[in-house]
């Protein structure tokens, strides 16, 4: 099978939506992937998203509005891991969170 990555920018406040910034096939996505491991970015794997993204977003471009809900969903969800990443446990507690 074929595999997809699709690598996507948002900052809030400055992009109007998620930017594609970079998008592979086989090869090619597992270079995105490993790219971003080495620079500490979040990956989510999602398939079906992934496939759709890059049949459909163009380098540079917003993504399309019908994956607006979808990504905006997992941009939640990264951005409530790094509220919780940034809040310290309360003294001598032994609370860790290992994402």
């Amino acid at each position: 099978p074929t595999h997809y990555a699709v690598a996507l920018r948002y900052v809030q406040g400055e992009d109007m939506a998620p930017v594609c910034v970079a998008k592979g096939a086989d090869l090619m996505a597992a270079q995105i992937r490993r790219i971003a491991r080495e620079h500490d970015v979040p990956i989510i794997e999602n398939r079906p998203l992934a496939r759709a993204l890059y049949e459909t977003v163009e380098l540079d471009r917003t993504i399309p509005l019908e994956h607006w809900q979808a990504v905006a969903e997992i941009i939640g969800f990264l951005m409530d891991l790094k509220a919780r990443r940034r809040r310290k446990p309360p003294a001598g507690s032994s609370f860790r969170f290992d994402p």
